[in-house]
């Protein structure tokens, strides 16, 4: 459920009619996490509210977007939604991991809200385990798009145009027979149900995914925010867009860095 902030005289919940949603899948490598931490900083996305669920493992950790010692005290939690209304761009980031058996609940109420809220599409950053690829997929880039019908209708010819590869289908039963294909998305976490929800939905969702290991993820992180903006357009495409994008400052601690004293 959507709570928006309190902004003083009580909360007004913000219109996002229109407006793309963004998200990560909590998938492998963090890596679409990782990217919306990017857009967010780099955009200065306002954050509007937060999304109430107990489907995540509960977290809360100061300022993550902190640009100075006067914010970097502001709580944050496991789940809260950001906007640029300039843009028409609403970003829900996720930073726990899902709760045991709590995919389908938090598929159903994440749904439910976009359709009361009257997105206009969804967009999930995701990742999957490269050593999971076929022989297929080990050919050419590591990144992979996939397309509700709904979607597909809208976008399907850009697609085409920018000449990006769709996530392949692989067989059902390798080995056995290879006329019944299925998605199958290793590591990906909620990625299929969500996205094959949305089809039964009749949502607008698109997933852009990069196959990736454990490890430094921050270089696929930026690779599938490039690729998000080659179709977005949310900054300037330049020679080398990877250098406009703003890191945030939590990153200083993604490897075991100390605590903050703003913390304590």
């Amino acid at each position: 459920m959507f709570i928006p902030c309190d902004r003083g005289g009580g909360p007004a919940a913000p219109d996002f009619k229109g407006f793309t949603l963004l998200m990560p899948a909590v998938s492998v490598g963090n890596v679409g996490q990782l990217a919306i931490d990017l857009v967010i900083s780099t955009l200065d996305m306002t954050k509007v509210g937060y999304f109430y669920t107990d489907c995540l493992v509960p977290m809360v950790g100061n300022n993550p977007y902190a640009t100075a010692e006067e914010n970097s005290t502001e709580l944050s939690i496991n789940a809260e939604v950001y906007s640029l209304p300039s843009k028409k761009l609403v970003v829900l980031q996720i930073r726990s991991p899902f709760i045991k058996n709590k995919y389908r609940p938090f598929c159903e109420t994440l749904l439910s809200w976009v359709k009361s809220s009257k997105c206009a599409r969804v967009v999930l950053l995701s990742s999957s385990h490269a050593y999971q690829r076929d022989d297929e997929q080990l050919l050419g880039t590591p990144l992979r798009y996939l397309l509700t019908p709904d979607l597909e209708k809208a976008v399907g010819g850009r697609m085409k145009e920018l000449n990006w590869k769709e996530m392949e289908r692989v067989a059902a039963y390798p080995g056995i027979s290879d006329t019944d294909k299925v998605l199958h998305i290793p590591g990906g976490g909620i990625t299929k149900l969500l996205f094959t929800e949305s089809c039964s939905e009749g949502i607008q969702m698109a997933v852009l995914l990069k196959f990736c290991s454990e490890g430094d993820n921050i270089p696929d992180a930026f690779v599938l925010v490039n690729y998000l903006n080659v179709w977005l357009q949310l900054i300037k495409s330049e020679v080398n867009p990877s250098s406009q994008w703003k890191i945030p400052s939590s990153w200083r601690l993604l490897f075991g860095n100390g605590l903050p004293p703003a913390l304590f």
